[in-house]
């Protein structure tokens, strides 16, 4: 094997026992009661990740590429396939939380079986660009659900009468946020898209150039204190405000604020990975939808950035080396020095997510990661302290559809030049 190739190879091995590590490190603080709850249809048991994630190299990887290799059980690529529909049969997403068996245990088992069979795979074989472009997603792929993992457990916590705390970490307290100030997006045309010789996903590629106005993008996310005072004027009450859909969610859930926001005596409390605490003002605020981060824009007298001002601003202002992520295992939002575009919160943009021009699906299942989806969802971009730091990039495009706020989401705002 040429050294260029074994040094590459080293290098997965190495990146494939930290992103497998990371996730069993997120299950530390838990009890095996806690893997195997599904309170709805969007939170899958926090056992299916561990076995999903455990799939998805077995029947990506190993299955296809490793002569005579034995299923851990034949039954578990029915059980944890997600949605693709090309790699076979698949148990219903809303049933999930039915899968009692096989037992916490027997999924880590399954991992550790899987695990032995892909290190023994990249130790003794030299794999084609095809198979190193597999393993590449299959190790952000992982990285996502981790993140998933954290919005699950969140909410199945968040969602116990006891409000149990994921951590008891220490936390450090947050600098004021300062007021909103604004950066500048010049006019003129940008070129979007990924066009490095790293890892991205599909669809990030179809470099193409778009033409922007002059406008300004905040130079932080919203806090508590600001979303607090939409509340205080009846921003939930108040129509004129929201898309005609928004106006509708909101009625039909009587929605009130944001997810965990419970208010206990006139004092807002939310849940958090700590336990119930009282909302702080400084912190940006988090778990809302498309909905409200469009109310709210419109309540203020903005808008929310396209994805393209976002990224183009993001690549002239930001600074990853400032951002909250999950390697920091701080599980809280916080207030950076810098203008914290990666990190922190996912950030809702006003662009539907669609395909980039000549955007073009990868063959096989794994054509359908993203391009399937791209109908009736909104793009956020940036990252969340749920996220990697060696996972986002300024042209990562996330994607949720817009009543969706269980994962880490957030509100910057935006403005046109005249605005």
């Amino acid at each position: 094997m040429p050294l260029e190739a074994i040094k590459e190879q080293e290098r997965l091995l190495e990146e494939f026992r930290k992103v497998r590590s990371f996730s069993l490190k997120l299950c530390e603080t838990l009890e095996t009661e806690d893997f195997v709850v599904q309170p709805t249809m969007d939170v899958s048991p926090l056992k299916w990740h561990l076995a999903h994630t455990t799939w998805f190299f077995e029947t990506f990887l190993l299955t296809p590429y490793v002569k005579g290799y034995k299923l851990h059980n034949k039954d578990y690529p029915l059980l944890f396939n997600s949605y693709y529909v090309a790699a076979g049969e698949r148990w219903i997403r809303s049933e999930r939380g039915m899968l009692s068996r096989p037992t916490v245990n027997e999924i880590l088992n399954y991992r550790v079986y899987v695990d032995e069979q892909v290190e023994k795979y990249l130790e003794t074989q030299e794999l084609s660009n095809r198979e190193n472009y597999i393993l590449e997603v299959g190790l952000n792929h992982e990285q996502q659900h981790q993140e998933l993992f954290l919005y699950d457990i969140k909410y199945i916590l968040g969602h116990n009468p006891l409000f149990p705390p994921f951590t008891d970490k220490l936390q450090n307290r947050d600098h004021l946020s300062g007021n909103q100030g604004w950066l500048g997006v010049e006019e003129g045309v940008y070129q979007v898209g990924y066009d490095g010789d790293g890892f991205c996903y599909d669809n990030e590629k179809g470099v193409h150039k778009v033409y922007l106005e002059n406008a300004e993008i905040g130079d932080r996310l919203v806090t508590n204190r600001e979303y607090l005072e939409f509340i205080k004027d009846g921003g939930y009450s108040a129509h004129q405000y929201w898309l005609s859909e928004g106006w509708d969610w909101v009625n039909k859930n009587d929605i009130k604020a944001p997810l965990y926001w419970i208010n206990e005596n006139g004092k807002w409390h939310n849940y958090t990975l700590y336990g119930l605490q009282e909302v702080d003002p400084e912190l940006p605020v988090s778990h809302v939808s498309f909905y409200e981060a469009d109310a709210f824009a419109q309540w203020k007298g903005f808008r929310l950035p396209t994805e393209f001002e976002w990224e183009i601003a993001t690549r002239k202002y930001g600074n990853k080396k400032e951002g909250n992520f999950v390697d920091s295992l701080r599980f809280k939002e916080s207030v950076t020095d810098d203008h914290g575009f990666l990190g922190n919160l996912w950030e809702w943009t006003s662009s539907p997510y669609r395909p980039y021009p000549n955007f073009k699906a990868e063959d096989g299942a794994l054509g359908e990661y993203n391009g399937k989806f791209m109908i009736n969802q909104m793009v956020l971009r940036g990252g969340s302290y749920g996220t990697s730091a060696n996972h986002i990039r300024p042209t990562y495009r996330n994607f949720f559809h817009p009543h969706l706020r269980w994962m880490f989401s957030g509100i910057r705002l935006a403005r046109s030049k005249n605005q």
